[in-house]
């Protein structure tokens, strides 16, 4: 009290007006989302470093592109085949109990390829030593399904997260060739194999140590039990019915098609733009030119899981592949009638915005199409589908380079894109089978 003047002062501190956090801040908010996204994000950049490092390495060491792509080629079927049943092994058993020994064990694969390189063994040796990294976990896969858990009933949020892995995706594979190719031509052939194997390790170890994340195991119903303990007591019907292999659920075949179709997509653009920037005379850029189109599809992908998706996943899907389809002609317009390595540059950034939307759209239905128990071994039929058609994409786009013109080639790419949208017209038409719906709670058709 001054005077005639009563003062009052408010010594407290002022708090400020709190912002609203983003989608992206809320899904890492999530109790445990942050550990075990970490260690599977370290886990996920040698995934674009491996097929580059093998072919610096052995193409360096022996003279021969033509070797470096059949090993590479090999490895990419072994996984195909490989990766499915090691899927099934972790929705089994769970995660940590088979992730681990399968990463280590394609860890050996690693080292013992970079072994047999550097001491002259023969080129089957190369093979079987590439052929052994095929047993790596689908970890994309394990981190959508740690998600699908987590979110269990909310569509939203569920929706965001497979925005935000499919962003996670595209900058692995838009980062790991680049640290790559820097690693093995800055210091020694080897040294991206080696840092690829260290990422992978270490990633694997701190993702599968998170365990109060991990999805539990489904345990096994009688129905399910070996034959001989079933006709024991055959007189007993059993009380549940055994959850259908993923590829004979409803609306996963035409799925897993789609996913054949973009795969060539993706397989067929990367050969195709080597061989077009080779012809320009910049074959060091055409690396530059790929990473734009996987930043073109990292940056939709994250506004994809911001924005509100009208209507149903299905409707969707075959809107997302309709705009694929059509932006993918951008860069062959851009080679037909420019000829420019800097037009197809920013055709290929445009042309990667539809890429995320669509492949997060069709992950989603894959989840929830998905029989209980078996999330894993669905989502890498998925990517198992996707590596077929990048192997076929690679072969068609090759033969097309190779025997009429780099132009052409990007033709390739929008055929495969008119196969994915005819295919998902198809089965968006069959008579209920493109308006199922799931109980996103119970991952059960209703």
């Amino acid at each position: 009290m001054t005077a005639d003047a009563l003062v009052i002062v408010d010594f407290s501190p002022r708090r400020r007006r709190s912002r609203t956090p983003g989608p992206y801040r809320r899904l890492l908010a999530t109790p445990g989302a942050r550990a075990f996204t970490i260690g599977n994000l370290l886990a996920r950049v040698p995934m674009g470093m491996f097929s580059v490092s093998a072919v610096v390495m052995i193409a360096g060491t022996r003279g021969s592109y033509a070797l470096a792509g059949a090993v590479t080629a090999a490895g990419l079927g072994a996984t195909a085949v490989v990766a499915p049943w090691i899927a099934r092994l972790v929705d089994r058993y769970g995660q940590a109990k088979i992730a681990v020994p399968a990463t280590l064990l394609a860890a050996l694969g690693s080292l013992a390829l970079l072994l047999c390189v550097r001491l002259g063994a023969p080129a089957w040796t190369l093979f079987v030593s590439y052929a052994a990294t095929a047993t790596t976990p689908n970890l994309g896969g394990m981190s959508r399904a740690r998600w699908a858990h987590l979110l269990d009933g909310d569509e939203k949020a569920l929706h965001v997260a497979n925005s935000f892995e499919q962003a996670v995706d595209e900058a692995c594979f838009m980062a790991g060739p680049v640290l790559a190719a820097f690693l093995c031509t800055t210091f020694f052939p080897e040294a991206g194999t080696l840092a690829g194997v260290g990422l992978l390790v270490t990633g694997a170890l701190l993702f599968t140590a998170q365990r109060a994340t991990e999805p539990p195991v489904r345990k096994r119903s009688p129905s399910e039990a070996p034959a001989k303990a079933i006709s024991k007591t055959s007189s007993k019907a059993p009380s549940k019915t055994p959850s259908k292999a993923p590829f004979r659920a409803p609306g996963i075949p035409p799925l897993l098609a789609v996913c054949l179709a973009m795969g060539a997509v993706f397989g067929s653009m990367e050969v195709v733009t080597l061989a077009f920037a080779d012809a320009q005379g910049h074959r060091s850029a055409a690396g530059v030119v790929l990473a734009l189109q996987a930043a073109g599809s990292c940056a939709a992908g994250l506004v994809y899981g911001v924005a509100r998706g009208r209507g149903p996943a299905e409707d969707r899907y075959v809107w997302c592949i309709t705009a694929m389809t059509a932006l993918l002609t951008l860069p062959l317009l851009a080679a037909a009638l420019t000829g420019s390595l800097l037009v197809l540059a920013a055709a290929l950034l445009l042309a990667g915005m539809a890429t995320a939307p669509t492949m997060v759209t069709g992950m989603t239905l894959v989840q929830r199409r998905t029989p209980p128990g078996r999330l894993n071994e669905g989502m890498t039929l998925a990517v198992t589908g996707l590596l077929g058609g990048i192997a076929c994409g690679s072969a068609a786009g090759g033969w097309t380079v190779e025997h009429v013109s780099p132009v052409a080639g990007y033709g390739v790419p929008v055929t495969a894109a008119a196969a994915a949208l005819m295919i998902a017209l198809v089965a968006h038409r069959v008579p209920g089978a493109s308006r199922r719906r799931t109980d996103p709670s119970s991952n059960r058709f209703t």
